[in-house]
């Protein structure tokens, strides 16, 4: 822990709260560079915020909570902030996670109520979007090359020949071409369940935001039904794509959104963002000395196995996963 930011991250909110002493209690981080920790003042619960400036994009998160908030999306309230710190004091929405309350029995309602705030992020004042990055061919193919130097060559020890890494290119190249023809909305990044807060009389509550972009109508969907850290079976899934395609066509009258393209869509947006999880759970590990991810590198890597076993033009990953990186991981974690 930075005991001097944490220091001066006390003294701020003690002199914003009247020279209150102020006790903070860490919270569980993120997988960027962030620190949390919940407070309370006068009986009352807030969350403090230690984002270093030059490694967080902390001018991002404010103009985007703003944005959300306008669109009546619960997220937190941004009672305080000094931007020249990276400091940060917000309402606190509890410590109920989505992720935490899901069950067979429950999940279609859940995440029902979780398409419902999806529809007002994706749509909702679409001016707000010109200001965010674009999830264009470049984007998307920097996420895709974090699967093979940090999965396959840091973790797993695995080089592809010059024809090899041509094959796993073309897949990129053909997952980037499905999700480019998308129409574009404002993309949450991050939408699933540990990101969604279960707040009092059952509304949802989100947060983890500030990475939003300009990006592919189904990117967010796929990142709540299949989630990274949780699986559910493809039949109590596929009444809630459905449900959301028939939102999204209303918004796109002109646009025919079949249902197999809804799902080719689903698909292979679903592989690139789980090619990405997979490497960057490899890299907090290398990298950042956060191991807890590693636990979740197997799932992601299952998606990707069944997924790629579906279509023909993604053969060559289907058999890389299949035969030499999940057998590679299971030997390392034996």
């Amino acid at each position: 822990m930075n005991t001097l930011r944490t220091g001066n991250l006390l003294k701020w909110l003690e002199q914003h709260f009247s020279n209150q002493e102020i006790i903070l209690i860490p919270l569980t981080g993120d997988a960027g560079f962030r620190r949390y920790f919940r407070f309370n003042y006068n009986n009352q619960s807030y969350i403090a915020v230690d984002a270093p400036p030059k490694l967080s994009n902390n001018s991002a998160f404010i103009e985007i909570q703003a944005y959300l908030h306008s669109a009546n999306v619960n997220v937190p309230q941004i009672l305080a902030k000094d931007s020249s710190q990276g400091f940060l004091c917000l309402s606190d929405l509890g410590n109920v996670l989505l992720a935490d309350q899901l069950s067979k029995e429950n999940m279609q309602k859940y995440y029902s109520q979780a398409i419902v705030e999806l529809e007002k992020i994706n749509f909702a004042q679409q001016a707000a979007m010109t200001s965010l990055p674009i999830y264009d061919e470049k984007f998307i193919a920097t996420e895709l090359m974090i699967f093979q130097q940090w999965l396959l060559e840091e973790h797993l020890g695995i080089k592809l020949s010059a024809e090899e890494t041509n094959k796993l290119l073309a897949c990129f190249d053909y997952l980037s071409a499905a999700i480019i023809e998308q129409p574009k909305v404002f993309m949450h990044r991050d939408y699933h369940s540990r990101n969604i807060m279960l707040l009092e009389n059952e509304p949802l509550g989100i947060i983890d935001f500030q990475d939003a972009v300009q990006g592919p109508i189904i990117y967010d969907l796929v990142s709540l039904l299949r989630d990274c850290y949780v699986r559910w079976p493809a039949e109590l899934l596929a009444p809630l794509i459905e449900e959301y395609r028939l939102r999204v066509q209303k918004h796109f009258p002109t646009e025919n959104l079949s249902q197999k393209k809804w799902q080719y869509w689903f698909d292979l947006t679903g592989l690139q963002r789980h090619i990405k999880a997979s490497g960057i759970f490899a890299r907090l590990h290398h990298r950042d000395q956060k191991s807890s991810y590693l636990a979740d590198i197997p799932l992601t890597l299952t998606y990707i196995q069944d997924v790629s076993g579906q279509y023909d033009k993604l053969s060559f990953l289907h058999e890389l996963v299949t035969k030499r990186v999940m057998p590679a991981l299971d030997e390392i974690t034996l």
